[in-house]
């Protein structure tokens, strides 16, 4: 990565981040559902990028579980949908964070949904507390709104706890010109800007998120989530990812 490619092995290169989780990312290799040895292994991730003293949030999706957009039109309203989805984030939050303390980091769940009887309610003032203790935050239940993905979640929740950059967890190594599964003549890219990963429709970010991260000059880290240590190596500028934006 171009930017962190003189950043020291001890010093990361940004102190303040969200981590976006994918819901397929925590089913590991069964592909749907939560695989606990997978929770397990991003948690020690996500505490050991806590080590280096960096500051991190955790957005989850709920694909693992339900996809909103795909179960619209079934029967089902969009806005009805998206709440199942939003609901079952929530249920990979509570997880993540069961699995991150298991393993002796504090950690909290903060929903958009309100549900006070399982987690907290997000409030900006009271994560930034907890980010100012030192707690790893792990953000659930989408923006709490219809019609937005938790791409733009991730995006927002780093502009609202004024984080230096938003560190996509993906399959893949980085973004590639194409998909790198399909075409073996893919170009994958170091570095490229936001305007032209969203010309070239790369699938980096949905468009919302696209938007906030121009706006805001969020940067968007893309790695691939699939090796232990991923995140720290990210954090390093020793790991293998695209910098989107910056």
């Amino acid at each position: 990565m171009a930017k962190t490619a003189s950043t020291s092995a001890s010093k990361p290169a940004y102190r303040r981040v969200i981590v976006k989780v994918s819901g397929e990312a925590l089913s590991g290799p069964e592909g749907f559902g939560i695989h606990q040895p997978t929770i397990d292994r991003i948690a020690k991730d996500v505490i050991a990028a806590r080590e280096l003293g960096v500051t991190l949030g955790v957005v989850v999706g709920g694909g693992n579980i339900l996809r909103g957009v795909k179960m619209s039109g079934k029967s089902l309203s969009r806005p009805t949908a998206d709440s199942m989805g939003m609901l079952a984030t929530v249920m990979n939050g509570l997880v993540l964070e069961a699995a991150i303390e298991r393993l002796g980091a504090p950690a909290r769940t903060m929903s958009a949904l309100n549900m006070p009887q399982v987690c907290e309610t997000y409030e900006r003032a009271r994560a930034l507390r907890h980010f100012e203790e030192n707690r790893i935050v792990v953000f659930a239940g989408g923006t709490g709104n219809p019609f937005f993905t938790t791409d733009t979640t991730a995006v927002l929740r780093a502009a609202e706890m004024e984080c230096n950059a938003v560190l996509k967890a993906t399959n893949v190594d980085g973004v590639y010109s194409a998909d790198p599964k399909k075409d073996p003549k893919a170009k994958r890219y170091d570095r490229i800007s936001l305007q032209e990963a969203f010309d070239r429709d790369l699938k980096v970010l949905d468009a919302t998120a696209f938007a906030l991260a121009r706006e805001n000059s969020m940067p968007i880290i893309v790695f691939s989530i699939q090796t232990a240590g991923a995140i720290e190596a990210v954090l390093r500028g020793t790991g293998r990812a695209t910098v989107v934006g910056g």
